[in-house]
């Protein structure tokens, strides 16, 4: 599709999403929702991806839903509700599920502001960095509504219950070294070393690693958070260990250790990846 609220393309191996309205510093619309499923899609569907970078257009990351529309922003503005198994669903939501399904690492470039959804949508990305000078929050209750795209689940996982509800209870906007105190995000950096860091970061799993073993992990990870004892862990684990163990990747990765060389692996998530990889549950909207 052509896209015109967000860029994409790839360069050594790393798809980059750039959220793209600097006019309006980035805010979500039902378009940009769309754009975004879709670029994760491209990105899935492509074995030359071995891992996404977010990133804003310009001073801002996303400043939250497009409140042009005024005090009725967040209605349905007579339009019907989009319902899935009954329920409503909200747009950031459906964005916030399709990162969680990514079958590559997802890593967030704060570069500004990011406030609401914009906050929210990269907590099911797997690494956050932020620029120094970056603004953040969960305004939602100033709003008067509630923290969506399954926040709910994502952020006390983050960062505690303690403080995910110190951030969702005051709705205050915090800076970037609150942010890191919090375990929010994992390092800031300097505007312009921001997005230098974030590619170095999607270059070293690129190039050290097997894209099918990330792509495992990626998922054992995310729904490791929900196993309800280690003994289910260990389950998960032990069944990857056996699909994977006498596949080609493994034996590059140990045949290279030994040779002390760089690891060529063979494998690929398109064609590859074993069925005990967890599977998160489809959806229709792509999430």
């Amino acid at each position: 599709m052509a896209f015109t609220e967000i860029q994409y393309g790839v360069a050594d191996q790393v798809a980059t999403i750039t959220l793209y309205r600097p006019d309006r510093l980035n805010a979500f619309t039902l378009t940009m929702r769309a754009e975004l499923i879709e670029a994760f899609d491209l990105a899935d569907a492509d074995d030359e991806v071995r891992a996404v970078v977010v990133t804003g257009a310009g001073r801002a990351f996303c400043a939250g839903a497009d409140l042009s529309g005024g005090g009725g922003t967040f209605g349905r503005s007579g339009r019907e509700a989009e319902l899935v198994n009954g329920y409503p669903r909200d747009g950031g939501g459906t964005v916030a599920l399709r990162v969680a399904r990514s079958l590559k690492p997802v890593i967030a470039a704060i570069n500004g502001a990011a406030v609401g959804v914009g906050l929210t949508m990269t907590l099911p990305m797997d690494i956050r960095l932020v620029a120094d000078t970056a603004k953040l929050g969960f305004v939602f209750a100033r709003r008067g509504i509630v923290p969506e795209a399954a926040s709910s689940w994502f952020l006390p996982r983050i960062v505690g219950i303690a403080q995910a509800m110190e951030w969702a209870a005051t709705g205050r906007v915090f800076g970037a070294a609150e942010a890191l105190e919090g375990r929010l995000v994992s390092r800031v950096y300097p505007g312009e070393e921001l997005l230098p860091a974030a590619y170095a970061l999607a270059r070293e799993i690129a190039e050290n690693t097997s894209a099918v073993s990330v792509a495992a992990v990626r998922r054992l990870m995310w729904s490791g958070l929900s196993a309800s004892s280690p003994w289910e862990a260990h389950a998960a684990d032990s069944r990857l260990m056996t699909e994977l163990g006498p596949a080609a990747d493994a034996a590059e990765g140990v045949t290279a250790f030994l040779e002390k060389r760089p690891p060529a692996f063979p494998m690929s998530v398109g064609e590859d990846l074993p069925p005990g990889v967890p599977s998160w549950p489809d959806d229709p909207y792509g999430g």
